[in-house]
């Protein structure tokens, strides 16, 4: 009988490393033979990367930049996540709606009963199996962020105060379910970071 892929999620700020880890855990999983797919929010679909160029240039009212990710976040869900679940790939994904709780309720303010509400109708009954928070001081991204010399999106325009809210609402949503997140400290070494998740994998029995 075929069994459900397990459901991996990276969340954190940007300049926090999460690419290179992601790439690396994809490799690692497809060496041990299991099948994955490797995926982002917002995005993961033409709709939802057309509404990332949305979301990422474009001013817009907080209510309506949360509507936007969780539409993005259905389709997202509809077309690749849920499928490739059932059918037994592990899912790899860079973002998910703990992002939405950390950048528009944490960072912007939203009412977190409106995103509670979102959530409960778009997945009210899927969560990550595993959640990997890479926990970086906003001073420490924003210098990484700026060597790497791209062009900034208007989230990374933010100024220091928002990147606060974000990174103490991460923190909060992992104490909250320890048993899902996993904290890592991004100011490490990657090798040492790929470490660590290995670790997790190991503690957990996936690997």
């Amino acid at each position: 009988m075929k069994t459900f892929g397990r459901f991996i999620t990276f969340e954190g700020m940007d300049g926090a490393g999460k690419s290179t880890q992601i790439g690396l855990l994809v490799e690692a999983l497809r060496a041990h033979g299991l099948d994955v797919l490797c995926t982002r929010e917002p995005g993961g679909t033409p709709l939802g990367e057309k509404l990332r160029e949305a979301l990422l240039g474009m001013e817009m009212n907080v209510d309506t930049e949360a509507m936007l990710m969780f539409a993005a976040r259905r389709e997202h869900l509809a077309a690749v996540i849920e499928p490739a679940l059932a059918a037994g790939t592990w899912v790899v994904s860079d973002r998910f709606t703990d992002a939405t709780y950390a950048y528009q309720v944490g960072g912007r303010g939203l009412e977190a009963a409106r995103c509670d509400a979102l959530e409960a109708w778009v997945h009210p009954h899927l969560k990550p199996d595993l959640t990997l928070l890479f926990d970086l001081p906003p001073a420490l991204a924003a210098a990484r962020m700026s060597a790497n010399g791209a062009e900034p999106d208007r989230f990374e325009r933010e100024q220091r105060g928002f990147f606060e809210r974000v990174r103490a609402a991460y923190l909060e949503r992992a104490r909250r379910e320890p048993m899902r997140f996993h904290v890592i400290d991004a100011a490490q070494e990657p090798r040492a970071i790929a470490q660590e998740i290995a670790s997790v994998f190991k503690e957990r029995t996936w690997l």
